[in-house]
C-alpha cells in the first residue's frame, strides 16, 4: 500500500477561499498531499474587503 504524506495547517479561514485554510488545502491537493486542518479564525469577506473577524477560543483549537 502507498504512503499517504499528511500536512497540517493551522490558520484562518477565509469564506472567499483565496487564503487561509482554504488556500493551503487546495495546495495540499495539487501537491498530492491529504490536508488537515485546525481553524483558529473565521472570516467574512470578498476580494474587496474583510466585513468582519470572529477568533476561535483557544480552548476549541486546543481540543
Amino acid at each position: 500500500m502507498a504512503r499517504v504524506h499528511r500536512a497540517l495547517t493551522i490558520a484562518g479561514s477565509d469564506s472567499g477561499g483565496g487564503a487561509g485554510i482554504q488556500a493551503d488545502l487546495k495546495t495540499f491537493a495539487a501537491l498530492g498531499v491529504h490536508g488537515m486542518s485546525a481553524i483558529t479564525s473565521v472570516t467574512a469577506q470578498n476580494t474587496v474587503e474583510v466585513r468582519a473577524i470572529h477568533d476561535i477560543l483557544p480552548e476549541m483549537v486546543r481540543t
